[in-house]
């Protein structure tokens, strides 16, 4: 919608309108961004913005519960699952087949490792325990840290178990018996990951400030603060680069300069922070707050930026060592991202899920665990043989024909691709919207879908060996809006003399007045211009109109005047091709009375003859009144040291507004009509005016009328 307002009072310099007339329009996707507002079956989405067959999926069938909140793999392809709010352990076989392994007291099972013996070990929430599994059915509370979360669970190089707790925020190291003491007590309240890297040090993401700790030898050290609340994920690649999600609201401003170094080992962490996570068990839910980055940060400590979104929550990342690629997952889009070498971002498939939950490396192969539905999936590097792409729906704002559609696409020997087009009158599509069109052949045709306010189109890609994908590079679709009628949605008439000076012109010229030499005025001294915001002055005579005018096809508009005295039917005209929202008009031109102003807006000047169309509005009565208020009946009688006066005040049109007197060497004095208030046509005075010795005895009387019309009456005494 483009909407024409008055907005001088809050400083706008010049009105620059540059609305665009019914002309054809155009949708086109050309790149990534474009492209990420569909959605994707099989689709991936290169960082240049080109489609093509993502690899291969298969589905694995896990247990029905409602969450799958933690993921193992084995090095001879067995998986563990943890689950919630059953508080299930359950073992999947290289053949896909599930089973209970074993059944915790708790909730959740929210993370799980596994030790060089084979045992498994749990951790729970929301009462904060780890077990260690054994085989099928047999496990035992192995610690119990007293805390509420057990978030996370890795091996040291040492053979010692590591665990991430909250929500009193800290790293529990634990021996073989199950004897734990505190590694870490961080002043945040969650520690939520961890990893291990090369050197034997511990690298760990805290929540309520996004903080990535190092832990060595000992010793804590702040690697990096994000400006969000959490820090989800870590990876951790051969350069000894970390990469870390940081997720929640922005604690701080984001910075543009790079972060200061990482505090030195020996440094103690004595950063302290509000909680912000006071039930955070199972998967978070959809209304989280999805402001979410990816960083990198340098062996140095040097922090940079990958990906960051303000809709999309990234839940975890995966450092692929074979491709040299970051992967992440986020939600609640159900996406897989990657990040390349040259830190380039694509979008490598979604998932019927809403969150990708978990992503894990075997071999060659990823697997991938997603929630709402809860899902468990493995993908190949082959690519599949079929895929579609769903578009964002085109809303062209009112019922519209539609064009021609342009495509661009490298279709290989072997692979197909196909567009088809949908319409209707709602903006989600549903049994109402007209079916899919057929497929069309040609890379530039007509849209055969019928006139609508809404439009899809799906791209659907095939290929018959699954080693060659079509790519799509780009999509425009060509429509014209049915023109409609501007609408006026407020026209208002100023005070009586009251204007605005246009800016920024170097003489003080009347904004709106037709006659610009008649406008001008010479600049006074005690009024300081300003080039930014229009100023409202008081000049005598003159009448200025505001008004709101919108056109829903964005049509440029211009604007009529006409007038018309009230008792007479005829409209006159007051200006013809105005192209502003402001006009001001001369009344000494016109006899003292009630006056009506018609605004019309017209779309003409962005369509053809015979097509255009209007829109009317009436303003609220204008009264004119240019004549002098009259003083009567004036009489005055001196004595002594006292003047008596008595006269009436009368007005033809307005009410009286002020009444003064003036007896020199004094000054100018207000005075109340008898019935206390000055609030009609005629008012009566009758006054006692004490005298001093050197008063002149001459009495002059100012009367001003609503309108600012004064009269003035003098009388000696």
């Amino acid at each position: 919608m483009k909407k024409v307002s008055l907005a001088i009072l809050l400083g706008t310099a010049f009105f620059v309108l540059s609305l665009q007339g019914v002309v054809p329009q155009k949708w086109e996707l050309q790149n990534k961004d474009d492209f990420l507002k569909g959605k994707f079956d099989g689709i991936s989405v290169s960082y240049d913005g080109i489609l093509s067959l993502s690899p291969k999926e298969d589905k694995i069938e896990g247990p029905s519960e409602d969450f799958y909140l933690s993921f193992l793999l084995t090095s001879d392809g067995i998986t563990y699952l943890g689950t919630g709010h059953g508080g299930k352990v359950y073992r999947i076989t290289k053949e896909g087949k599930a089973e209970l392994y074993f059944q915790t007291s708790e909730m959740d099972v929210s993370c799980l490792a596994l030790d060089r013996k084979g045992n498994l070990y749990a951790g729970t929430s929301p009462n904060g325990k780890i077990y260690k599994i054994t085989e099928k059915g047999k496990g035992e509370e192995f610690f119990n840290p007293a805390e509420k979360y057990i978030w996370d669970l890795v091996f040291a190089e040492k053979g010692t178990l590591m665990a991430a707790v909250g929500e009193n925020g800290g790293i529990y190291e634990i021996n073989q018996e199950g004897e734990g003491t505190l590694a870490l007590k961080a002043e945040e309240n969650h520690i939520l990951c961890l990893k291990a890297d090369k050197n034997g040090s511990l690298i760990a993401g805290s929540g309520g400030n996004g903080i990535v700790y190092r832990i060595s030898a000992g010793k804590a050290s702040v690697v990096f603060e994000s400006p969000y609340e959490e820090i989800k994920s870590l990876a951790l690649d051969q350069e000894g680069n970390i990469y870390a999600a940081a997720a929640g609201t922005l604690t701080k401003a984001k910075k543009e300069e790079t972060p200061a170094p990482p505090l030195k080992s020996e440094t103690e962490v004595t950063l302290t922070v509000t909680p912000s996570l006071s039930d955070v068990s199972g998967i978070l839910p959809s209304t989280y707050k999805n402001a979410s980055a990816l960083y990198k940060i340098n062996p140095d400590g040097l922090a940079k930026c990958l990906w960051s979104s303000s809709e999309e929550l990234i839940y975890t990342i995966l450092w692929n060592e074979g491709e040299k690629k970051i992967l992440f997952g986020t939600g609640n889009k159900g996406r897989i991202y990657t990040i390349d070498n040259d830190e380039k971002t694509s979008l490598l498939l979604q998932e019927n899920s809403e969150q990708v939950y978990s992503l894990l490396a075997f071999e060659s192969k990823i697997y991938a665990m997603s929630n709402n539905p809860s899902r468990l999936s493995v993908f190949y590097p082959e690519q599949r043989f079929s895929g579609e792409y769903l578009s964002s729906v085109l809303d062209s704002k009112t019922i519209s024909s539609w064009g021609k559609m342009e495509w661009k696409a490298e279709v290989p020997a072997g692979t197909t691709v196909q567009l088809q087009t949908r319409s209707g009158n709602t903006n989600e599509p549903d049994a109402t919207w007209n079916d899919w069109s057929p497929p069309y052949q040609k890379m530039e045709e007509q849209i055969l879908s019928p006139k609508a306010r809404f439009l899809q189109f799906k791209i659907l890609f095939k290929s018959q060996t699954g080693k060659i994908s079509p790519s799509f590079q780009k999509v425009i679709l060509f429509y014209l809006q049915s023109n409609l009628a501007p609408e006026i949605s407020k026209l208002e008439l100023l005070a009586a003399n009251e204007v605005f000076l246009k800016p920024p012109e170097q003489d003080e010229v009347i904004w709106g007045i037709q006659d610009s030499s008649a406008g001008v005025l010479p600049p006074k001294k005690d009024e300081t211009k300003s080039v930014m915001i229009a100023k409202k002055v008081e000049r005598k005579g003159f009448q200025a109109l505001t008004w709101d005018a919108e056109d829903e096809n964005g049509d440029t508009l211009g604007y009529s005047l006409s007038i018309r005295k009230e008792g007479e039917t005829k409209w006159r005209p007051l200006k013809e091709n105005w192209t502003e929202n402001i006009f001001t008009f001369d009344t000494l031109a016109y006899p003292d009375g009630i006056y009506f102003v018609k605004l019309t807006a017209s779309d003409a000047p962005s369509n053809p003859q015979g097509t255009e169309l209007r829109a009317e509005k009436i303003s609220r009565p204008l009264l004119i009144d240019n004549s002098l208020p009259a003083i009567k009946n004036f009489l005055a009688t001196k004595d002594k040291n006292t003047l008596e006066v008595t006269f009436q005040a009368e007005d033809a049109f307005s009410y009286i507004e002020e009444v003064k007197y003036l007896i020199r060497p004094n000054d100018w004095r207000v005075v109340f009509p008898m019935d206390g208030i000055c609030d009609s046509k005629l008012e009566t005075f009758n006054l006692r005016i004490p005298l001093s010795p050197n008063s002149d005895n001459l009495i002059t009387i100012r009367v001003m009328d609503s309108h600012h019309n004064i009269g003035v009456y003098m009388q000696a005494f």
